[in-house]
C-alpha cells in the first residue's frame, strides 16, 4: 500500500484544513501530528474517524516544549522556546553534552508522545513515529528515543527511517529534475545516520514495520510530475523488498499573517510560507483523481 503522507498536522487550524482537504479531495492517507501545538485538540477534532494512518511528529525546532523548560535547559530558552541547533545535536558527543543532551530529549520526547498517546488510544490506532525535519535521525535524538521506548515499554508499530532509494533515483536523474541541490545533501546525511541508527537498534527495529521513503530530495517541490513519474517505480521497489510506501509531501501552507508571526523557527517560516506548498497539494489532488478514474 502506498501513504501519501503529509507531516505537520495540528500546528495551526487553517494550515491544518489544507492538510485535510488533501484527503477529501485527493490521495492524502496519513498525516503526522504536532504534539506541541498549542491548537492541538482542536485539530484533533477535525479528522476524520478513519482513513488517516497518524504519526507523532515528534518536534525540537518550532514552538515551546511539552515538558517544563526547566527540565531542559539545553534544549529551550527562558520561554520554553526550542532554541538548540541542528549542529549542537549532530556533534553532541564532541562537544561532551552527548549525556546531558539525551537525559533531556528522553524527557521531552517522552512528554510528546505522551500528550498524543490518549488519541491513539481512542482511536485503536498504531503508536507510529517521525520527527519534524528529520531531526529523530541524528544519533543522540535517536538513542534517546530508543531508550524511552524501552524503559516505558512503548508499543511503537513504526519509526520513519528516511533512507531514501539513490540508486534508483540516480537511473531516472532525468524524471526527478529540477530538484534544490541542498537537498542532495541532507539526503545523503540522512542516509548515512539511518544506517548508523538500523546498525545500533538493529534488534528493537527488527520487529517494527518498514516502508521505501521518498521526500527528502524533493523537499519543497515535490510536484505532480514528479510524483507520477516515480511512482511506479517506487511501488515496485517497495514490493520487490517487502515493504511498504511512504511519500512524503507538505501541502499544510501557512498563509495567516498571525500564524506567521507565531512561528518561532526562520526556517519553517520560509518552507511553510512557500507557494511551493499549493504545488504538493494539488499534486495530492491529482493523484487523487486518477485513482479515482482508474477505479
Amino acid at each position: 500500500m502506498v501513504e501519501f503522507h503529509a507531516d505537520d498536522y495540528g500546528l495551526f487550524p487553517a494550515q491544518s484544513r489544507r492538510i485535510l482537504q488533501c484527503f477529501t479531495e485527493g490521495a492524502l492517507n496519513g498525516v503526522s501530528l504536532m504534539p506541541n501545538s498549542p491548537f492541538l485538540e482542536d485539530c484533533l477534532a477535525m479528522l476524520p474517524e478513519k482513513g488517516l494512518a497518524l504519526t507523532v511528529h515528534l518536534n525540537l525546532m518550532e514552538g515551546r516544549a511539552v515538558a517544563p523548560k526547566e527540565e531542559l535547559p539545553h534544549l529551550v530558552d527562558g520561554e520554553g522556546v526550542f532554541r538548540v541547533s541542528f549542529a549542537a545535536l549532530l556533534f553532541a558527543r564532541l562537544t561532551g553534552r552527548y549525556g546531558v543532551y539525551r537525559r533531556e530529549l528522553k524527557r521531552e520526547l517522552s512528554a510528546q508522545i505522551h500528550a498524543l498517546l490518549p488519541a491513539f488510544q481512542r482511536r485503536g490506532a498504531a503508536l507510529r513515529l517521525d520527527g519534524h525535519a528529520h531531526w529523530h535521525m541524528l544519533p543522540v535524538v535517536f538513542d534517546a528515543l530508543m531508550d524511552l521506548i524501552r524503559e516505558e515499554e512503548l508499543p511503537v508499530r513504526y519509526i520513519r527511517i528516511p533512507r531514501e532509494p539513490l540508486g534508483l533515483l540516480a537511473r531516472r536523474l532525468f524524471s526527478v529534475l529540477p530538484f534544490h541541490p541542498i537537498n542532495i545533501v541532507k539526503s545523503l546525511l540522512l542516509h548515512a545516520l539511518a544506517g548508523r541508527n538500523l546498525r545500533r537498534h538493529r534488534e528493537a527495529l527488527s520487529g517494527m514495520e518498514r516502508k521505501l521513503f521518498l521526500g527528502v530530495l524533493f523537499s519543497g517541490r515535490f510536484d505532480y510530475p514528479k510524483l507520477s513519474r516515480l511512482l511506479p517505480a517506487l511501488e515496485a521497489e517497495a514490493a520487490r523488498r517487502g515493504w511498504g510506501l511512504e511519500l512524503l509531501l507538505h501541502p499544510g501552507a501557512v498563509y495567516e499573517e498571525e500564524d506567521i508571526r507565531a512561528l518561532t523557527n526562520c526556517c519553517d517560516r520560509r518552507f511553510l510560507t512557500s507557494p511551493d506548498r499549493m504545488a504538493e497539494a494539488e499534486a495530492l489532488r491529482r493523484i487523487g483523481r486518477k485513482e479515482e478514474a482508474n477505479a
